[in-house]
């Protein structure tokens, strides 16, 4: 299966970049930018896929290095864009990897982990491809639960073989229909369900690198594990059509696919590369210096080994980013500041900012907690002086404390709305509005404080 195949697959075919901003700005408000560059990024792995292999292998994915303060949206762009096309991601922590010899994650596992991350989204497919074949098989197992064959041997001794046939059929087409109809759901069956043995957990300094698939190993020696479960036939229509979509599934083929798509549309997403920066008089120095010697070979391209087979890191597209409050990115390894060529600041979030994520966005916190409210059938609406309001509030606590960015949102109208949540299954008032006075109200003296507003917002 080509790269294109893949692609296909994935649906990023039909994108153009225009269409991929368009997409991001459904959710994510402001930094045209950072969404421009990380579309372009995108297409271009459609048009290399278009090209000869042998092109195909000289043409290296930019790389980008987005800086920009905490909560501003570089998170939810690249999390939003793989979403979007359907391309393994995963989202790691520089902080949390650590040179070889020291105590922690080795670097390599981020290419584990997006592996794990695309069998989990083939093997979705997949089931889903089976789910009608599974259907069936599973009504013909409920069907054999349901009129085993002993019921049969009771009444064939006296039927010739012929009359035998044809009673066994009339009774299973009766008795399928029964279960399509649903006649049966409450009936109870029994049968046997393999129950998985747990986890096992190997740890340890450099224990990662021994990437061998030790679970499955043991799985062979170990012998069978069936209990007999009893379930109505509702619950047991589930679990066998589980059972079966795992039998039409071919575990080989999908690892085969899932690192295919993996090296050619994978995206790994490297947060807070800027705490691995070496500072001044600290004895950690020595391992941020080492996160960054390790991070290289992968982002330049290397062959990682794990347990579903070589992967190679050539063209998985690495998006960087941190806020380098303290250092800049060209406090970085020149090698590696070379690996990530596009450079994309992200702006602080100003007022009108906040007015538009909290009206604009598809999943904004208003929409979240008016749909969360209807739920106890209180209408919540929102004025626009309030929003005006609650902007002017999460600005100006940013300002003048730590800024977080748009999570201040979620501190201030959970504040906002503390009495209304804890009163709304009870309240006789079906219909709410908030108001600039309302706002005023609940926030205002809080805000004033500026040390109180440290700790509670």
């Amino acid at each position: 299966m080509n790269s294109a195949a893949v692609t296909e697959t994935l649906d990023i075919a039909t994108l153009s970049p225009r269409q991929i901003v368009a997409e991001l700005d459904r959710y994510i408000v402001g930094q045209a930018d950072a969404k421009r560059a990380i579309a372009i990024a995108v297409r271009n792995r459609w048009r290399r896929s278009q090209l000869s292999d042998e092109l195909q292998a000289e043409v290296s994915p930019k790389n980008i290095l987005m800086a920009g303060p905490t909560g501003v949206g570089k998170t939810e762009i690249a999390r939003r864009l793989a979403k979007l096309t359907g391309a393994p991601f995963v989202k790691v922590e520089a902080t949390k990897y650590t040179e070889v010899g020291y105590y922690g994650r080795d670097v390599e596992s981020m290419v584990r982990d997006l592996i794990e991350n695309a069998i989990g989204m083939i093997r979705a497919r997949e089931k889903e491809r089976v789910r009608q074949e599974a259907a069936i098989r599973a009504e013909d197992r409920l069907l054999d639960l349901l009129l085993p064959t002993s019921h049969y041997d009771e009444v064939e001794n006296e039927d010739s073989d012929d009359e035998a046939a044809a009673r066994r059929t009339r009774t299973r087409a009766k008795m399928r229909d029964m279960l399509r109809y649903g006649s049966l759901e409450d009936k109870l069956v029994e049968f046997s369900i393999e129950q998985k043995s747990a986890p096992l957990m190997v740890g340890g300094v450099g224990l990662e690198n021994m990437d061998l698939d030790l679970q499955g190993m043991f799985e062979k020696f170990m012998p069978k594990n069936n209990k007999r479960r009893s379930m109505t036939v509702a619950q047991a229509r589930k679990v066998i059509s589980e059972q079966e979509a795992d039998k039409l599934i071919d575990d080989d083929k999908i690892s085969s696919r899932a690192i295919e798509a993996s090296e050619n549309l994978g995206i790994i997403f490297i947060d807070e590369i800027d705490k691995v920066i070496a500072s001044e008089g600290k004895s950690a120095d020595v391992s941020r210096q080492g996160v960054q010697r390790d991070l290289l070979p992968i982002v330049e391209g290397t062959t990682i080994q794990t347990k579903h087979g070589y992967v190679k890191t050539d063209h998985i597209l690495f998006i960087a980013a941190g806020a380098f409050h303290h250092g800049k990115p060209s406090e970085l390894m020149p090698e590696l500041q070379g690996r990530f060529p596009i450079r994309v600041e992200l702006n602080a979030l100003t007022k009108d900012d906040f007015v538009r994520i909290l009206t604009e966005p598809k999943n904004s916190l208003t929409k979240q907690y008016q749909a969360l409210l209807v739920t106890e059938q209180v209408e919540l609406n929102f004025s626009s002086d309030a929003i005006d309001r609650i902007a002017e509030y999460a600005f100006k606590i940013n300002q003048t404390t730590q800024n977080i960015g748009a999570r201040r949102l979620y501190t201030i109208l959970e504040k906002l709305l503390e009495q209304l949540n804890f009163d709304a299954a009870d309240t006789a008032d079906r219909q709410v509005t908030i108001d600039a006075k309302y706002v005023d109200e609940r926030l205002a003296e809080i805000c004033e404080d500026e040390d109180l507003s440290k700790f509670i917002l």
